[in-house]
């Protein structure tokens, strides 16, 4: 006993040796960063939905079947009428999953999708946090936990989908886009081929190609490229998408010709269009007509004029120099006109977060005016020195507009108020909950209307391009480093 007691200063001093050198202001924020992932584990549970990995189980049923021998399309999920929808080479891709335990595959595809999840929030949040100063492991340790408590991400990791690996797949060209914009700013003789090829973004475009093989609607990100004559990128993302599937005609030939042949345009495989989760432009329309079929002429006037506004809206982005909402836009426009939108493919609701944000950021921060140099002291300043002008009332009010759609849209995804309003035709109307009811469920579909006709875009915040001064002046800058 004695001796026990006197070990124990030795003890309490090695931690204090240990602690002393840990700045206190880490600790305080691996706190927050605890206290944040705890809240978005309980939002989870208080407005999510019991998960099962439901459609992993179809997925994983399916590549069994298909690796005992059967024909891969021809798999119906037990108790269900469905069955594998994706292309072959999302059948290739996932078939060593069938020596898993479904409930392993799960796991495994969710922490993954984290994984790659929190990679891209450090590639989308490094140019903020680098002009405000913040540290990148806290602000990307924050935003996780917040990003996977709202609808899409929740529902993407519960049901063990593919949206978040496909999201990751279009955000690495964004991020290749990126660094051949700022190639000028590097070195490259001095490098070797490889990292010349990684770091100078030659490869724009294969993630592009890769989702457009995996699953259709990313083909519209291609057109994105053509219109705002990203050539390169365009060329290397049909070159992919062509290339993995004429690969997967040789490997398996057989699915190949089943799948666009036939299973392409079965619509009914993947449920009825007026289905509650169908937040897409063609749900909201059969919803509201109370009707188990989108009227197709009305939907698809609607969806062209989408798609016109979308695009355009996202070429001038382009043009304006901010990619990030560039590419939000266009994967909202998707989002918006694709004929099933179920609730996990709004993924592109996340970066429209970020960029509402960075938006009141750099509104509020306008606000204050740019420095100048008092030679009388004005504004409070001693003379001579430079100072800032005082708040300007306006900008403010546009900082604070910004910052309240931000935390809304958040409000909106992580709430998702469709569920206790969810109808299934023919036994229940749409209209059961009269207007109201109508409205909340159909918000998600709404808001992404919103967000296409209305999301701001921050000129020169992430150019994909330079021009020739642009490029002199940044490896001037370098050089002056």
């Amino acid at each position: 006993m004695p001796t026990s007691v006197g070990k124990r200063p030795d003890r309490l001093a090695a931690v204090r040796r240990v602690t002393r050198g840990i700045d206190r202001r880490t600790v305080v924020r691996a706190g927050i960063v605890a206290a944040v992932a705890y809240a978005a584990w309980l939002a989870i549970g208080a407005f999510g939905r019991p998960y099962n990995f439901f459609d992993m189980k179809i997925y994983h049923g399916a590549v069994v079947w298909w690796a005992s021998g059967h024909e891969l399309y021809e798999f119906v999920a037990p108790d269900t009428t469905l069955g594998f929808t994706y292309p072959p080479f999302a059948g290739l891709a996932m078939l060593p999953m069938a020596h898993l335990p479904v409930s392993v595959a799960g796991l495994v595809n969710a922490l993954v999708s984290i994984v790659v999840l929190a990679v891209v929030l450090a590639a989308l949040l490094r140019p903020i946090v680098d002009r405000l100063g913040w540290p990148l492991w806290y602000t990307v340790a924050l935003a996780t936990p917040l990003a996977l408590a709202i609808e899409p991400a929740r529902e993407t990791l519960g049901y063990g989908q593919v949206n978040l690996l496909l999201f990751a797949l279009i955000m690495a060209d964004l991020v290749a886009l990126r660094w051949r914009s700022r190639r000028g700013t590097h070195q490259a003789e001095s490098d070797g081929p490889l990292l010349r090829f990684v770091y100078g973004g030659a490869w724009a475009g294969v993630g592009i190609g890769l989702a457009t093989a995996v699953k259709l609607t990313p083909a519209l990100f291609i057109f994105y490229l053509m219109i705002t004559r990203q050539w390169r990128a365009a060329a290397t993302a049909i070159g992919t998408t062509v290339a993995v599937t004429i690969g997967s005609f040789g490997v398996v030939g057989a699915e190949s010709r089943a799948y666009f042949g036939n299973v392409l345009w079965q619509t009914e495989r993947v449920g009825a269009a007026d289905m509650t989760p169908n937040q897409s432009l063609a749900g909201l329309l059969a919803r509201l007509y109370d009707s188990i079929e989108t009227p197709t002429l009305l939907w698809l006037a609607f969806a062209v004029l989408v798609l016109a506004l979308g695009l355009s809206r996202a070429s001038q982005s382009h043009a304006d120099g901010d990619e990030l909402t560039a590419f939000t836009l266009v994967g909202l426009t998707a989002n918006v006109i694709s004929p099933i939108s179920w609730t996990h493919h709004l993924v592109w609701v996340i970066p429209a977060i970020i960029v509402l944000a960075d938006a009141a950021i750099r509104r509020h921060d306008a606000s204050r005016g740019p420095a100048v140099r008092s030679p009388s002291g004005t504004y409070g300043g001693p003379p001579g020195v430079s100072t800032l002008r005082p708040p300007i009332w306006y900008p403010t009010l546009t900082g604070l507009r910004h910052g309240i759609a931000a935390i809304g849209l958040y409000l909106l995804f992580l709430i998702s108020p469709i569920w206790p309003y969810e109808h299934q035709l023919p036994e229940v109307s749409h209209y059961e909950n009269g207007l109201f009811g109508a409205l909340m469920e159909n918000s998600l579909a709404l808001a992404l209307i919103v967000l296409v006709a209305a999301l701001p875009w921050r000129p020169g915040a992430e150019p994909a391009f330079y021009t020739d001064r642009m490029a002199r002046t940044a490896a001037l800058l370098h050089h002056r480093r």
